[in-house]
């Protein structure tokens, strides 16, 4: 969703936004796990996505990160690319280290015409540690909130000079978790700032997603429909208490599904 739409999209019948749906290739292939879909042929996996509509995907762990390699074959499938997911440490950095260290992802992107890369920042640990505790995630003080926020805005200023807005992605295990802390990343960033709204990832930190939705549209830049398996007997108690009851328009009643869709001003651009 992008709030600059305004209107709606020039040529638009109703004068709304344009919505065009993409999907994650760890529908595939898992890029946490490998062997979850680890013998899947990148090929198999682009035929797949066009054949079941979608007009573009994100990166994953089989894509080639050259350019001039990515956007023929992506060209040969009739997709476009929408982004890709960059594991951020800006807490742990300093903004220019942390420029310097995602440009290469910014230039693939921008070179293949996404206009957003998903940014989640895993700062403080679980690297490699998928399947530790998530209450054993790391969280920010109160006091770190502002100064964290500056930095993350100068982060995305700089990335949107260059041509790449920045979408935070809010996720299980990371400092941006729960709705609450949702909440102080918008107070204490700015514009550039954009949000990568998760569905799943609400529900599984025991949030509200359409609360969530609500409170932050102005800031939404993509938006993913993950759900939660509410049956799992793993699911920590008062986890995904959203998906637990769902209604005919609660976005989580999407259980099982990894796709996302981005609304997006510009028609001829594919988003997650």
């Amino acid at each position: 969703m992008d709030p600059s739409a305004g209107g709606g999209v020039p040529g638009s019948k109703d004068g709304g936004m344009t919505v065009r749906i993409g999907i994650n290739p760890i529908t595939w292939t898992n890029d946490d796990d490998p062997s979850l879909g680890g013998e899947t042929p990148l090929e198999t996996c682009l035929a797949e996505t066009r054949q079941a509509g979608y007009q573009g995907t994100e990166l994953g762990g089989k894509f080639p990160r050259q350019g001039s390699v990515l956007g023929p074959i992506l060209d040969r499938h009739g997709l476009e690319l929408v982004s890709g997911w960059f594991d951020g440490r800006i807490l742990e950095r300093e903004v220019a280290e942390e420029y310097d260290a995602i440009l290469p992802h910014l230039t693939l992107l921008r070179d293949l015409g996404a206009e957003h890369v998903v940014y989640a920042d895993t700062s403080r640990g679980r690297h490699g540690a998928i399947f530790a505790p998530i209450s054993q995630r790391p969280v920010l003080h109160a006091d770190e909130w502002p100064g964290y926020g500056a930095k993350v805005t100068q982060l995305a200023e700089r990335m949107a000079d260059f041509g790449v807005g920045l979408a935070f992605h809010h996720h299980m295990g990371t400092i941006v978790e729960t709705d609450a802390e949702i909440a102080e990343l918008m107070t204490w960033t700015g514009e550039a700032v954009g949000l990568l709204y998760d569905t799943g990832h609400c529900a599984f930190a025991g949030g509200d997603p359409l609360a969530l939705l609500a409170r932050h549209a102005h800031r939404v830049v993509q938006g993913r429909a993950l759900g939660v398996r509410v049956d799992d007997p793993r699911l920590p108690a008062g986890r995904g208490r959203r998906a637990a009851s769902p209604r005919p328009d609660d976005p989580c009643d999407q259980a099982g599904q990894d796709q996302h869709a981005e609304q997006d001003p510009q028609p001829e651009q594919a988003g997650p």
